[in-house]
């Protein structure tokens, strides 16, 4: 056999791996590893594993993702989040679909500190639905809002996502935080004008709270506060230099550790609590780059890589339709395997096809972070409605209807990247030059 035809028949053992239910980034290896030994030899396969564990353990830009993930379990046992919605709450809960709106603010504002949509549909679906229930919003509207809101964290920074993807293409993290603002602000712009239309059209399944006082508005509004200052620092210092992004990561860890302790919203259980949490992640991606790493270094030798690239780059068609079946390939790929996993798999084989269109790696980062978003909530593998799911014991059925609507969001951002790349990339080009 020829390389290429080992490459393709290796990614073949991999999605029946996958579907063995055996951990991703071990199957990735063990692929890689094995395809590796087949091309050039057991001995050198073995010293390629050594070595690429020990890169990956070792790389100090890894410290990156265990400092926001701390960053984000902190503010998430500390209830942070609480805090934020309820202060949402209290500025528009009073207008149809009020609370599904503050919802959706306060998840926008706890993406400021928590860079994991699974943390934040599961800190809404614990606090924002038993005010709804209270309330007597439908359940359709609830589940649906707080499992769609939570994939924000996909492209709104900090994002372990665009984390990753940076790391993956070599790409600045700063300019790709800054490169997801404008289209995730957008996002949940259109989230809350369907919540609004939702609740005009069915106002019994969104009835109106009481009017806060202004009074119990601005005592809120510290909250808030707080956690901009700490946004403004963390993603402020890597615009502007003054923090790598694993300093920013530190800072941002320790500042909401510091606000948590202030508040009082942070026991030592919960301190504890958030770092196994923060461990048990970070080792779940670090498991997740080692076996892609290992995998990538036998794709390569198969030249499959350049040949995607120079078969799709030579397709009689328009380069943006060609982006867009690659979308496609990643969102069908992300409903079988989780998104996160597949696009660390994927993203090595298509990077070079999207150089070779001539498209800018920042703003492919935010168009495939809006693809992602999109299947973190389709099945078969939707993380984020399993989550709310688990923590309310709806059916998915139900779920799946509420989370409908507000895909429509989310494909319109899609095409408006395609339409208006500035969207991406204006904030960059005024940051670096």
């Amino acid at each position: 056999m020829n390389e290429i035809t080992v490459g393709i028949l290796g990614l073949v053992i991999l999605l029946l791996l996958f579907a063995t239910g055996i951990e991703l980034g071990f199957a990735m290896a063990l692929v890689g590893f094995a395809g590796f030994a087949y091309l050039n030899g057991v001995q050198a396969a073995m010293n390629l594993l050594g070595r690429d564990v020990f890169e990956v353990i070792t790389n100090y830009g890894y410290t990156v993702f265990p400092l926001f993930i701390l960053m984000g379990q902190i503010g998430f046992n500390a209830k942070i989040a609480e805090r934020l919605y309820d202060s949402a709450h209290k500025f528009i809960g009073h207008i149809p679909g009020g609370l599904a709106m503050a919802t959706v603010l306060g998840a926008t504002g706890f993406k400021a500190i928590c860079g994991s949509s699974a943390a934040t549909s599961a800190t809404f679906a614990s606090v924002a639905i038993p005010e709804m229930d209270r309330f007597g919003y439908s359940r359709k509207l609830s589940t649906g809002i707080v499992a769609t809101v939570g994939t924000l964290g996909v492209i709104i920074p900090p994002s372990v996502t665009l984390i990753i993807y940076g790391v993956l293409t070599e790409q600045s993290i700063g300019q790709l935080f800054l490169a997801g603002m404008i289209p995730g602000l957008i996002i949940a712009a259109l989230f809350i004008g369907i919540i609004f239309v939702w609740a005009k059209k069915r106002p019994q399944d969104a009835p109106m709270a009481e009017r806060s006082t202004w009074k119990e508005r601005m005592r809120s509004l510290p909250e808030v506060a707080w956690v901009l200052v700490v946004f403004v620092v963390v993603v402020g210092g890597i615009m502007t230099g003054f923090f790598t992004p694993s300093e920013a990561g530190a800072v941002g860890a320790f500042a909401i550790l510091v606000l948590a302790v202030v508040k009082g919203g942070l026991s030592f259980k919960r301190y504890v609590t958030s770092l196994n949490e923060a461990l048990r992640t970070t080792g779940m991606i670090l498991m997740l780059i080692i076996g892609s790493t290992v995998l990538g270094h036998f794709i390569a030798i198969t030249n499959i890589p350049q040949a995607t690239a120079e078969w799709v780059g030579g397709l009689p068609l328009n380069r943006y339709l060609i982006l867009t079946l690659i979308g496609f390939v990643y969102l069908i790929g992300g409903s079988f395997i989780d998104d996160l996993a597949f696009m660390i798999l994927a993203t090595p084989i298509f990077y070079p096809v999207v150089i070779h269109l001539g498209f800018d790696l920042v703003w492919f980062g935010i168009s495939l972070g809006v693809v992602l978003m999109i299947g973190v909530v389709i099945p078969p593998v939707a993380v984020c409605v399993f989550v709310v799911k688990n923590i309310t014991k709806e059916p998915m059925g139900q779920i799946y209807k509420g989370v409908a609507p507000f895909l429509i969001s989310l494909a319109i951002v899609w095409g408006l990247l395609f339409l208006f790349p500035q969207l991406a990339l204006w904030l960059p080009s005024l940051f670096y030059h």
